[in-house]
């Protein structure tokens, strides 16, 4: 029985495997966090991972452990359990500017043209990069916190929107919700 159990489990694996073998990992940040008991403090670490695929999927996760690699094994575990997808327009940008917030943090993320990389400080540039954004510029506005500042770059990318799925909801073209119709006529007369 054993050994069907373990046959199975390396058969139902190897595709996740592959897909794991995928994804981007960043490390954002690692604090040592001290716990006071009787005879004295314990240490341990916690860990902040951002991870994604490159091709519109990312996550975050923090983990607590009293060994490095163990809190950045369960940030990466519960990161990849937590990923959204973000809509990206031609693979390397935003659809549309977008602001988010989280307790004190802000942050204004704006779509970008072609060859202007990523203009993003700290645990946000992270993000982009786990997400396969080559173009975008960001601005953190209030505080310098990785876990907030992370958090209100969530709360913007939930945000964003494709044209397509803005035209499915009101029953409309593409066509119609970008403009280029009208925008075509214009030139023409």
């Amino acid at each position: 029985m054993a050994r069907e159990q373990g046959g199975r489990d390396n058969r139902d694996r190897q595709p996740r495997e592959r897909e794991e073998s995928e994804l981007i990992e960043k490390l954002v940040g690692i604090n040592r966090v001290a716990k006071v008991v009787k005879g004295g403090r314990r240490f341990g670490f916690a860990a902040l991972v951002v991870v994604g695929d490159g091709k519109g999927r990312v996550g975050v996760g923090s983990g607590k452990a009293r060994e490095v690699p163990e809190a950045i094994r369960k940030a990466t575990d519960q990161a990849k359990r937590g990923m959204i997808r973000v809509p990206l327009r031609e693979g390397r940008t935003l659809h549309h500017d977008s602001n988010g917030h989280f307790g004190a943090g802000k942050v204004v993320l704006r779509a970008a043209p072609a060859g202007t990389g990523i203009i993003a400080g700290g645990p946000m540039r992270a993000i982009f990069e786990a997400l396969g954004v080559q173009d975008v510029v960001t601005k953190s506005i209030g505080t310098s916190n990785p876990h907030n500042m992370i958090k209100a770059t969530f709360d913007a990318l939930t945000q964003v929107t494709s044209p397509r799925s803005v035209a499915a909801r009101r029953g409309r073209r593409v066509s119609d919700i970008l403009g280029r119709r009208e925008a075509g006529a214009g030139q023409e007369a």
